[in-house]
């Protein structure tokens, strides 16, 4: 399939789709003319990697664990590992910023209330 055809199967961008490829995440064939062609079988990965992203990953945490996803012979406990490593990040940051938020509520009711 064509990277437009791609990108319409899988929602995502012709330039995200680029960006892919440029990672490492997906990989194109190309033709004599250089035209870039995709197995019908990258739309999956495409949405994983979209999911993963919404996830918070960078492309460069997502490259060493998409194959592990996407295979089932090659899952380990580094992918689990690996996610849980990105989970726990995320809670704490979240912490953090639920800590500000009461940091800021403290403030705004002491200047609130004249």
């Amino acid at each position: 399939m064509s990277i437009g055809q791609l990108a319409t199967a899988s929602g995502v961008s012709s330039r995200s789709l680029r960006y892919y490829e440029e990672q490492g995440l997906i990989v194109a064939h190309r033709t004599e003319s250089g035209h870039r062609r995709y197995d019908p079988a990258c739309v999956d990965r495409v949405v994983l990697i979209q999911r993963m992203f919404a996830a918070g990953l960078s492309s460069a945490a997502i490259a060493p664990i998409l194959p592990c996803m996407l295979d089932e012979s090659k899952r380990t406990a580094f992918l689990v590992g690996e996610l849980r490593r990105h989970r726990d990040r995320l809670a704490a940051e979240v912490r953090r910023q639920q800590e500000t938020v009461r940091i800021l509520d403290e403030v705004i009711d002491e200047y609130d209330n004249p």
